[in-house]
């Protein structure tokens, strides 16, 4: 069993609620939008990999353009979303063809399981816009399936 947290657009905040939120995951895959200084915060945590929103400095150290890993079988795609334009589920699936695909930067949560594959976008975890709820996500993985939660910070 594995469990991955979620997190993305934190631009530069870590809320004090991500510590409790992303205890005792195994790692943390931030999908864009990060912010000076946020890797470092999460890295007390647990270890994190992390991709290039389009807020973030192009050449960031640390952050790559697309994360692809298998976890426990479980192939996962992550990037920040906006390469797409305006993703959405559908263009995500037809994009990528891993099992799992996180993205961020529409600050929207959301889970859309869909031909046996699943599309989470954890929400926003920095400062709130949109009138939106910050959150994060509890990915697990157990004997080869996927499932997420999503956490609200507050």
């Amino acid at each position: 069993m594995g469990v991955i947290g979620l997190i993305a657009d934190t631009h530069g905040l870590v809320r004090p609620e991500v510590f409790n939120a992303l205890s005792g995951v195994d790692q943390i895959l931030h999908a864009g939008d990060v912010g000076e200084g946020v890797l470092e915060e999460l890295a007390a945590i647990a270890p994190v990999r992390a991709v290039l929103g389009n807020t973030d400095p192009p050449g960031t150290p640390g952050l790559k353009k697309s994360i692809e890993l298998t976890v426990d079988g479980v192939r996962i795609h992550v990037s920040h979303g906006h390469e797409l334009g305006s993703p959405t589920p559908k263009r995500l699936l037809e994009t990528y063809d891993a099992d799992v695909i996180v993205y961020g930067h529409t600050h929207r949560q959301l889970v859309t399981r869909a031909q046996g594959r699943l599309v989470v976008n954890p929400g926003a975890a920095g400062h709130r816009r949109f009138d939106l709820m910050p959150s994060v996500g509890r990915l697990t993985i157990v004997n080869g399936t996927a499932d997420v939660e999503l956490v609200p910070l507050v």
